[in-house]
């Protein structure tokens, strides 16, 4: 079995219907994958019981291998998801198919956020900003930022247990300035509240598909990036953009990345311009997440396979400023980095979490994530990859492809191996993070900035079959939404 991702379109912005493009079906292969990836959550969540029944605080409120606890529910606001849902999956194939690039970006980014509020408001409308709401994240502490400069100064006196005069809640000790000052931006302009910081949120956590789509077309090309659209839209990641901060991480360094993938495939001031625009989006992550500066080696790849050097040049001159700037005001990154850490590895959470299992929970939690489709796709690219490999080295495997085969179909071919380098870079920047022992758990909104460029991988699958497997993401969400209460 080969599976082709690529057919040239007669146009880059409107090329003509598809229903078969030649693609055999998923086969075994994809099948095995979801399946086992299923066994994985399932074995996870039945370790985790055993680890509570004896004593073991997971910290994960029963919910394992998700943050959240069991809630079996079926209200009827569950309707909405399903309407839209069933929406996307009849006209989300048609319309990345036939509407203008234009149309399409604009389309996948409401799309994305309809589909994500959908999911939230079975728990009713105060379900959209309620988990920004807790004692553990931003909102909490927005009345303690002052003045710029001295809240930069200050900031690491006041992260570590016993801090002078008082301790930032969870999220804003574990993280950079930068996150707390957006929300207490939008305090000072009027905009307080969970309302408009969860729709701040999800506005940005919803433009990551467009800004994937973006990528995805620069690297490869626009009928590589309508065969992903459907995918990045209807994924169970939508559950986390409505709604947590980590959403808007999400947003800001898709469009990071986007950018300086458009800029490789440019000459001349324009493409100057973007990336500069991409390194600004970047160096402002840093000070959002500390686990961003890993994104950092995923722009450097999707500039890299272009052969191109000057928008890395450009974009990496305006993270330095960026960097120097806080640095200026008073904040240096490394010195938060380390004291950020040392505040995890004291808290109650690291300590009680088994470093072993959360390996398992952290794998499992991106499977969920990214939903069926993700993990077929990948073991589909997984596969081909290894094949690719039997033909170089001089004959197919036994009952395999042809080696002129081979070299007709997706991964063979430069520019498709050139959009795959988005979920293989990701996939190995999830293991990097988790290997680091800093991410045990709750990687579910943690990982999203890294988990929308897995989704890519979902375009392996053979257009004929996108609509069952957008069903089978559609269903993973909808079971997650109705069997657990998630805490963010």
């Amino acid at each position: 079995m080969t599976v082709s991702l690529r057919r040239p379109p007669p146009s880059p912005d409107r090329p003509r219907d598809r229903h078969d493009d030649g693609a055999e079906r998923s086969g075994p292969v994809a099948i095995g994958a979801v399946v086992g990836a299923a066994v994985v959550v399932a074995g996870v969540a039945l370790r985790g019981a055993w680890l509570s029944a004896r004593g073991v605080d997971l910290h994960l409120s029963g919910g394992q291998p998700l943050t959240g606890r069991l809630d079996v529910r079926l209200p009827p606001a569950l309707l909405l998801p399903v309407v839209v849902g069933v929406g996307l999956i009849v006209v989300g194939p048609v319309a990345a198919a036939r509407w203008r690039w234009p149309v399409l970006l604009a389309g996948t980014w409401v799309a994305g956020a309809a589909w994500a509020v959908s999911l939230a408001l079975v728990d009713g409308v105060r379900a959209l900003g309620a988990p920004l709401t807790t004692r553990w994240e931003y909102l909490h502490d927005v009345d303690r930022v002052g003045a710029v400069p001295e809240f930069l100064r200050t900031f690491t006196d006041h992260v570590l247990g016993g801090s002078p005069g008082f301790q930032w809640v969870t999220h804003v000790s574990g993280h950079p300035p930068g996150a707390l000052l957006v929300f207490a931006g939008l305090d000072r302009l009027g905009l307080s509240g969970a309302g408009w910081a969860g729709a701040l949120c999800i506005a940005a956590g919803a433009s990551a598909a467009p800004a994937v789509l973006v990528t995805v077309r620069h690297l490869a090309d626009g009928d590589v990036a309508r065969r992903v659209a459907p995918f990045v839209v209807l994924a169970p990641a939508a559950l986390w953009i409505a709604t947590s901060a980590d959403a808007l991480f999400c947003g800001v360094t898709s469009w990071g990345v986007a950018a300086l993938a458009s800029a490789a495939s440019g000459r001349g001031r324009g493409a100057d311009l973007r990336a500069a625009a991409g390194g600004l989006a970047l160096g402002v992550a840093l000070f959002l997440s500390y686990g961003l500066v890993l994104i950092g080696v995923l722009a450097v790849v999707v500039v890299v396979v272009r052969r191109r050097v000057r928008p890395l040049v450009v974009g990496g001159t305006v993270v330095v400023a960026v960097v120097a700037s806080f640095a200026a005001l008073g904040f240096w990154w490394w010195d938060g980095f380390l004291t950020a850490a040392e505040r995890v590895r004291e808290g109650s959470a690291w300590i009680d979490r088994p470093a072993g299992y959360f390996v398992a929970v952290n794998v499992a939690a991106v499977a969920v994530c990214v939903g069926p489709a993700t993990v077929a796709g990948l073991a589909l690219l997984t596969r081909n990859g290894l094949a690719r490999g039997v033909s170089a080295r001089g004959g197919p495997a036994p009952g395999g492809p042809a080696p002129g085969r081979l070299l007709r179909n997706g991964l063979a071919r430069g520019v498709l191996a050139r959009a795959v380098v988005l979920p293989v870079t990701a996939g190995g920047l999830v293991l990097a993070a988790t290997a680091s022992g800093l991410a045990k758990g709750e990687v579910e909104r943690i990982f999203l900035p890294f988990a929308v460029w897995l989704l890519v991988a979902a375009g392996a699958l053979a257009p004929r079959e996108q609509r069952r497997w957008l069903a089978a993401q559609a269903a993973v969400a909808l079971v997650v939404q109705l069997g657990w209460m998630l805490k963010w």
